[in-house]
């Protein structure tokens, strides 16, 4: 499940390659990274040797601490305008591609924990940007990020939906993932569900780890790997 979690926050770490169907354009071919993130503890020590070194060092903590808390705080709105200033890149380039391809759709922009959320809505041939199992979604999203690496020089971890087909699809999963759970609950047998994507299987996951009793695993390779629910 680790192995899972940390490919579906640095978003399927694996090559997406799919058709994006539409007047004037053909088959593109998206290849993908996989980054990977180092944690580090720091331990922090102090000595005390004397009561009036004592109030000093906790006036100088106590101001440390305030001056700590503001530059968090600075940190957070600059990485909020930084997202911000994400989907903006990528409303604008979904704006140019839905010029090209002919479609309507109206582009909403947020921000939910550490990454972007770009959606197009309200179009009548957006399900074509969707495709099958979400593949052309998958294709037009990496595309999309990659415009806004062109464009800030970092990688983005961005959220593409459309037709709000992610938000259904991640509703889906989480009430496959708790019906799989009670099943394993009741009967005591292990239960293998249908290969899915590491983002997917992360939804999976964290719909197990709510009710007691129970645990999830991932086994098998890409593109075959899969969750299996098991009785704790």
């Amino acid at each position: 499940m680790a192995a899972d979690v940390e490919e579906a926050q640095n978003d399927e770490a694996q090559n997406t390659g799919d058709a994006v169907s539409g007047d004037g354009v053909n088959d593109v071919m998206v290849e993908t990274g996989q980054l990977s993130a180092v944690d580090a503890d720091s331990d922090e020590s102090s000595v005390v040797e004397e009561p009036a070194a004592v109030a000093a060092d906790s006036s100088t903590g106590q101001k440390a601490g305030v001056q700590a808390s503001d530059d968090d705080d600075d940190d957070d709105e600059d990485d909020e305008d930084y997202l911000v200033e994400e989907g903006e890149i990528a409303g604008d380039y979904l704006e140019q591609l839905l010029d090209v391809l002919d479609f309507d759709g109206d582009i909403d922009l947020d921000v939910e924990g550490d990454r972007a959320i770009v959606s197009i809505d309200g179009g009548d041939d957006l399900a074509k940007l969707v495709g099958r199992k979400g593949e052309v979604l998958d294709a037009l999203q990496e595309l999309t990020r990659l415009a806004v690496q062109q464009s800030t020089g970092e990688r983005s971890k961005l959220m593409l939906d459309v037709a709000g087909w992610r938000a259904s699809r991640r509703t889906e999963l989480g009430n496959l993932g708790a019906e799989a759970a009670r099943r394993v609950l009741e009967s005591g047998e292990r239960e293998e569900l249908t290969p899915m994507t590491p983002f997917e299987r992360k939804i999976v996951h964290d719909a197990v780890a709510k009710i007691d009793g129970v645990a999830s695993e991932s086994t098998g390779v890409e593109p075959s790997r899969r969750v299996v629910v098991v009785k704790a």
